[in-house]
């Protein structure tokens, strides 16, 4: 009995540590990587016997053999939704880290969430999977980091607010009228709600049917121009049980067997 003592004594102290991460308050930096340390409990590394000795030769071989050969892979579109705390500096960070990496940030889209102390940053870059799946790990070592998810190849619902300052004069008014237009932004007269030779117009859409949406109105003339950029959630999943329940009830209320043929 008296050895158990030790064992127990620990396992008290493991519990209590636990208790005390789960309860702490979110409002602390090291809360994220509190969370992450539980959440990956990574099992003990087997124990294996003494390795036999390499020759240089063989060493250098099994290390060519072993390195992937480049990816050809052709880039594409990623969508990153990163969960971090909401604190001073985060921003910098993350971006720090993708500048390093060589990505150019196609979008990005931050702001506070209905939960105290947390922040939703959605990121749309191009690359290829591997490489970006590396920075994903990499922001998510962050500290402030809670998690970045890859939204990539995920059922979502895309957004992005589009305001549009257009002449309506027609394309031949166009010159003219941005003339007078910059003359009026520079001056103190300025209306926010223009004239009546312009209007501003705004859209909220996914990204494509913004990109044809500002096509279409580019004869008229864009006298002005501003995107959010993208903001996307995943879409909720379908069941697909319901799905066969009801066809299963449908197939008991039709009998085949009084279908005409055919």
């Amino acid at each position: 009995m008296a050895s158990l003592r030790p064992w127990s004594a620990s396992l008290r102290l493991a519990a209590v540590a636990r208790t005390t991460v789960r309860h702490s308050s979110s409002s602390s930096s090291t809360s994220a990587i509190a969370y992450k340390a539980l959440r990956r409990r990574s099992a003990p590394l087997p124990i294996t016997d003494t390795p036999p000795a390499w020759s240089a030769q063989a060493a250098v071989s099994n290390i060519l053999y072993e390195t992937p050969t480049p990816s050809m892979a052709p880039p594409k579109r990623h969508i990153l939704n990163c969960l971090v705390q909401n604190e001073p500096g985060v921003l910098s960070r993350l971006s720090g880290i993708l500048a390093a990496r060589g990505f150019n940030i196609d979008s990005l889209v931050v702001c506070n969430t209905e939960v105290e102390d947390l922040s939703r940053m959605t990121i749309v870059l191009t690359g290829q999977d591997g490489v970006v799946e590396q920075a994903r790990r990499q922001l998510e070592d962050l500290v402030p980091v809670w998690a970045v998810l890859d939204y990539s190849n995920a059922a979502l619902v895309q957004r992005e607010l589009l305001l549009a300052k257009v002449n309506i004069l027609g394309p031949e008014y166009f010159e003219e009228l941005l003339a007078h237009h910059r003359e009026m932004s520079n001056g103190e007269s300025a209306s926010e709600n223009g004239n009546e030779y312009e209007r501003t117009l705004e859209d909220s859409a996914k990204p494509s049917r913004i990109d044809s949406f500002m096509k279409l109105v580019a004869p008229f003339g864009i006298l002005e121009s501003a995107r959010t950029g993208l903001m996307a959630l995943p879409r909720s999943p379908l069941h697909k049980h319901n799905e066969e329940a009801i066809i299963k009830e449908a197939d008991e209320v039709v009998d085949a067997s009084q279908l005409p043929p055919g």
